[in-house]
């Protein structure tokens, strides 16, 4: 491994973004990494990206882009009025899958989401996914609720 970084994602990333979402078995059947990216890619990038609540990041390995993942901030009025920071798209690059980089994506990820304010970190993860399901336990998290999806 070489130097190690996270930030927020810039335009350019956008490319090596989707092809990290891309690159797992579900990926491979709902997104696009045709270049340049699809319009609604942009569109969904330029949203995030003036959202404050939203933060898109990247993980660099020597300035190449080796994962990624997207922090929401949600204030709410139940549990006297604390934060969440919900944690989605987490993908690391195939290859350096395996190697400990996930758990540091997720130690960076809660650290932000302390930094913000938030009492609870949160994140939903598709039935399809076993190990990371397996995964997320043994980071500290706990499968204590079920969760519903309707496609519009």
């Amino acid at each position: 491994m070489g130097t190690i970084a996270f930030r927020r994602a810039v335009a350019p990333d956008l490319p090596s973004i989707i092809a990290l979402l891309a690159d797992d078995p579900l990926g491979r059947t709902r997104e696009d990494p045709a270049t340049p990216p699809a319009a609604a890619y942009v569109s969904a990038f330029e949203a995030i990206d003036r959202d404050p609540n939203q933060l898109l990041a990247v993980v660099t390995d020597d300035d190449r882009v080796v994962g990624v993942l997207q922090l929401t901030f949600i204030p709410g009025l139940s549990r006297k009025g604390m934060w969440r920071g919900q944690i989605e798209g987490v993908r690391i690059a195939a290859s350096r899958r395996g190697a400990g980089l996930g758990g540091r994506v997720f130690e960076w990820a809660i650290a932000e989401c302390r930094a913000r304010g938030c009492g609870l970190v949160q994140l939903t993860t598709d039935r399809e996914r076993p190990e990371a399901h397996r995964f997320y336990e043994r980071l500290g998290f706990v499968a204590s609720h079920l969760g519903y999806k309707k496609a519009l």
